[in-house]
């Protein structure tokens, strides 16, 4: 899988001076149609829905649905900057929420280290993905396919196919569910780590060297860039995501449950594809894919307010996937096309 790179899509200062206003907008257009798109949205269902979708209570219910697949979301671009693949963010998640809660109530583990066990595991596996990607050369997509259904099994096996229930510390259920301001905590945790992140990539060496993996691996080796170790970092990364993720599903449900867990799999993956293709179109990119996220948030929960059926979330997704990977793919074509 080749990351997906930066292209000609945007507009530099000196090609947008001396334009008309109109063929500026014009041409600003695929840079930024999904953030148009985004608010769009919002406009058209508060309009539609004025008495509950521009409300402070709709705006939190999104925030605290949305929060943990923004935070798959960032897990799976990680590695797809460097042109990898990581399906066990939705797998993990289903083993990682389950061992939050039975850490503290089978074995009697306080809370924050149970934390802090769960995210080590979370590194551990990424680590594992790293080495089997890397060193063993297996397909990424192959590789976290077969760890991801081996976290599957095991929270099978460990639950015994029951629930995992018990009381909790208030301290380990504030983690989800304080309010900042109004606001759910875990919103506040999505904007820092994207913070963090679009800093790291877009103005440090690492993000740099990422990108230049994701581009072309041969070019960024000869160029003295250690990319298995980059490579390897990115999954371990985006395995400590997934795991706080799990980590904060276990705090908002109370309970664990190994079928829960896999649904956000595809949300992610959408997320990030999606992000691909605004902002830096061409080039999976932190704000990109928090608008992606944002998309699929506000259009979910304007068609449920509408009166969507219970099918119409899945639908939404898997046509989404469809139209980013098209774009996405539409883009990659266009820039080899201004190359020959």
């Amino acid at each position: 899988m080749q990351s997906i790179e930066s292209n000609a899509l945007e507009p530099t200062k000196a090609e947008l001076a001396g334009q008309s206003l109109s063929t500026r907008l014009i041409r600003l257009a695929p840079v930024y149609g999904l953030v148009i798109l985004m608010f769009g949205l919002i406009i058209l269902f508060s309009v539609l829905l004025p008495n509950t979708f521009p409300t402070l209570l709709n705006l939190r219910a999104i925030v605290s649905d949305k929060s943990i697949i923004a935070l798959l979301s960032l897990a799976a671009m990680i590695p797809m900057v460097a042109g990898r693949i990581d399906l066990t963010v939705g797998y993990g998640i289903v083993l990682w929420h389950i061992l939050a809660i039975s850490l503290q109530t089978l074995y009697g583990i306080p809370w924050p280290m149970a934390v802090i066990i769960v995210l080590l595991l979370g590194a551990a596996v990424g680590f594992l993905n790293g080495l089997l990607v890397e060193v063993a050369k297996i397909d990424a997509f192959i590789a976290t396919l077969g760890t991801g259904t081996v976290l599957y099994a095991l929270a099978l096996w460990h639950t015994g196919g029951r629930q995992v229930v018990g009381v909790l510390p208030e301290g380990f259920y504030a983690l989800n569910g304080t309010f900042v301001f109004g606001l759910p905590i875990t919103g506040y945790y999505v904007l820092a780590i994207t913070l963090a992140m679009w800093l790291i990539l877009e103005y440090t060496p690492i993000g740099r060297y990422l990108y230049s993996i994701g581009a072309n691996p041969r070019a960024a080796e000869l160029n003295g860039i250690p990319t298995r170790k980059f490579v390897v970092g990115a999954f371990v990364t985006s395995g400590v995501l997934a795991a706080l993720a799990g980590v904060l599903l276990a705090s908002k449900l109370r309970i664990g449950q190994a079928s829960v867990g896999l649904e956000y799999l595809l949300p992610a993956l959408v997320g990030a594809f999606l992000g691909s293709t605004t902002i830096k179109p061409g080039r999976v990119n932190v704000w990109g894919t928090i608008v992606g996220v944002t998309i699929l948030a506000v259009g979910i929960s304007g068609i449920q307010q509408i009166g969507g059926s219970f099918w119409v979330e899945p639908m939404f997704n898997g046509v989404t996937l469809l139209v980013a990977i098209g774009i996405a793919g539409y883009a990659q074509r266009r820039k080899g096309a201004a190359k020959k």
